[in-house]
């Protein structure tokens, strides 16, 4: 074999070394294998559109409800001998348990009670419900024998109530508390002044009568509820003035 067909030998046999050995392939003759299905980057699905939450449902408005009933044995239990005892001007069976709702100083809705004279229970119902509608504020309204009958304590809590078999202020007879007949609301807002007396001490604040919730002003929502059931109002009295008080006979 002469030397032209050694090299051409030569040359032969480097091309098949060449493509039995991958990596002997130069780069321009190397080719890219595909990218299977499995690992190609699939586009995000489309988002749905979140669906709103149904609106909220408004809270129901508040209602007024009232109860009416006699003085049960349970009640006169409570009631004897702190507010009722033998000897007072009217028997137990005269007076009636009356539970009302009322709007409190924070806005919210609570149940007191009061113990009226029979004859003007309903009345007092029509009142106060009145008093609800307008959210006239009311601190308490618990019976005064929570407070063991002590007018002075129920003031001081600002405590509003009604029967109390005891004498009139500074007085010997029969307030018109003994006969069911009278209602002290919001004492402290609304105080007894007497000179430079004033019950509750903790009303003084409000003796010029300023413009603050639970206040009573001539011809408001308090005085014209209480006037239209027949009831007067202490605080159109010259001296002692008794903002807080209303009785049917004006006393």
């Amino acid at each position: 074999m002469g030397r032209t067909a050694s090299a051409l030998a030569a040359v032969t046999l480097s091309l098949v070394l060449a493509a039995c050995s991958p990596g002997l392939v130069p780069a321009a003759l190397e080719t890219v294998a595909p990218v299977p299905p499995s690992v190609r980057s699939t586009p995000p699905a489309p988002v749905e559109p979140s669906t709103p939450p149904p609106p909220a449902e408004p809270s129901p408005e508040p209602t007024f409800d009232a109860s009416v009933g006699p003085i049960t044995a349970e009640l006169a239990e409570r009631m004897v001998p702190t507010s009722w005892r033998e000897g007072c001007p009217v028997p137990l069976e005269d007076l009636r348990h009356v539970t009302m709702s009322h709007v409190t100083f924070e806005g919210t809705v609570a149940t007191g009670e009061l113990v009226v004279h029979a004859d003007v229970a309903d009345g007092v119902v029509e009142v106060f419900a009145e008093l609800f509608d307008a959210q006239f504020p009311i601190h308490s309204m618990r019976l005064i024998d929570d407070f063991d009958g002590d007018d002075d304590a129920s003031m001081a809590a600002d405590n509003t109530s009604a029967f109390n078999c005891r004498a009139i202020t500074g007085g010997t007879g029969w307030s018109e508390h003994a006969y069911g007949r009278a209602i002290d609301l919001n004492p402290v807002e609304n105080p007894y002044v007497r000179g430079d007396h004033v019950a509750p001490p903790e009303g003084r604040a409000f003796v010029d009568r300023p413009d603050a919730p639970g206040v009573i002003r001539a011809d408001d929502v308090v005085v014209r509820a209480f006037a239209a059931a027949g009831w007067q109002w202490g605080g159109d009295w010259d001296r002692p003035i008794d903002y807080q008080h209303f009785s049917i006979s004006g006393r």
